[in-house]
């Protein structure tokens, strides 16, 4: 009988912890703000991952995502645009502007420096 219940427990662990790092847990969209006008600027917390996960860029106009890392772990330490060939550490504490290239559309994936957490830049 408790192997019958350990078995059990490890499925249901093994399936939460296979949703939790590489389910799809998306987030609404959210819209970069136009700063001054010629300028548009979003903000991503970064705690356990990253909230807002998709935020929207006007094609075009200057954009920048202004990350604030609040996680100690070292894992969101770093975050990657490879598509972008952006490699950046975010100083826990503190809020690191990347500027992105809004001159052509598409969709600019993000993540992690152990590609764990993941994010999306859409620009349109």
């Amino acid at each position: 009988m408790i192997q019958v219940i350990t078995l059990i427990v490890a499925v249901v662990l093994i399936g939460f912890i296979s949703w939790w790092f590489f389910g799809k847990h998306e987030q609404a969209e959210v819209q970069a703000e136009m700063k001054d006008g010629a300028m548009q600027k979003v903000e991503v917390v970064v705690d356990g991952g990253y909230t807002p996960n998709t935020v929207v860029l006007k094609q075009g106009v200057p954009g920048e995502v202004v990350f604030e890392r609040k996680d100690p772990s070292s894992c969101l330490e770093k975050v990657v645009f490879s598509d972008l060939g952006i490699n950046q550490t975010l100083p826990q504490g503190e809020k690191s502007a990347i500027k992105i290239d809004t001159s052509k559309a598409g969709e600019f994936d993000y993540a992690c420096g152990m590609n764990m957490f993941h994010g999306k830049v859409i620009v349109k």
